[in-house]
């Protein structure tokens, strides 16, 4: 049975898992020939977001709402009408969440969450799942507050699986995964502090943080 300690693994490994569609009951491993990273000494804030950030329009939160972030990046959006985010693929998640190794960011406003995104963690490496937005710049309001915090926990890398052009604009690159996998070694063997990503940071220190 393919359980969370055999997920373990595989992010160990250099794989991750996909689901064909949100009805599909199967799951599969994925290995890609390029790997996208966000170099955590080179992430680039957009000017415009830079003021966002700082004027804190959100409630920043970290592991209060794990699930409902996962079943909101698995809803239809548009230009995403189905996800690989599927029944087996969240029961993985909320095991691995249960377990410390599975983080939300969460952006509240009036008690309602509306965005945010998730990943998994193992040594000081955070594989980004998904992410949501339900307000203008949620989602990346919350990954420059992921930013921030993984650098003050002591994380050294940042999978974003795949570059995307919305992720690019942060500075995240295609690498090999050859070079990817020399990179994850060295982010396995050190223990990073996931509990830190927890701590309150203002939008005037994520941004100083995720910059420096």
């Amino acid at each position: 049975m393919f359980d969370a300690d055999a997920l373990l693994r595989c992010y160990a490994n250099g794989v991750f898992p996909m689901g064909e569609a949100r009805d599909d009951p199967h799951v599969f491993l994925v290995e890609p020939d390029q790997r996208g990273i966000f170099p955590l000494d080179g992430f680039h804030i957009p000017t415009r977001l830079r003021r966002t950030v700082r004027q804190e329009p959100f409630d920043i939160r970290v592991n209060t709402a794990f699930l409902a972030v996962v079943d909101a990046c698995a809803a239809p959006a548009k230009g995403r009408e189905d996800t690989w985010i599927n029944a087996p693929i969240r029961r993985l998640y909320a095991e691995l969440h249960a377990r410390g190794h599975a983080h939300s960011v969460e952006c509240w406003q009036d008690e309602v969450l509306l965005g945010g995104l998730y990943g998994v963690t193992l040594g000081s490496a955070f594989f980004g799942e998904s992410m949501f937005s339900r307000r203008t710049d949620a989602s990346k309001v919350a990954l420059v507050h992921l930013v921030a915090r993984l650098k003050r926990a002591g994380f050294t890398l940042l999978d974003a699986q795949f570059i995307t052009e919305h992720l690019s604009q942060f500075g995240a690159q295609e690498i090999p995964q050859q070079a990817y996998l020399r990179k994850l070694a060295p982010a396995l063997r050190h223990k990073a502090d996931a509990a830190a990503l927890a701590v309150p940071m203002s939008g005037k220190d994520a941004v100083e943080t995720a910059l420096s």
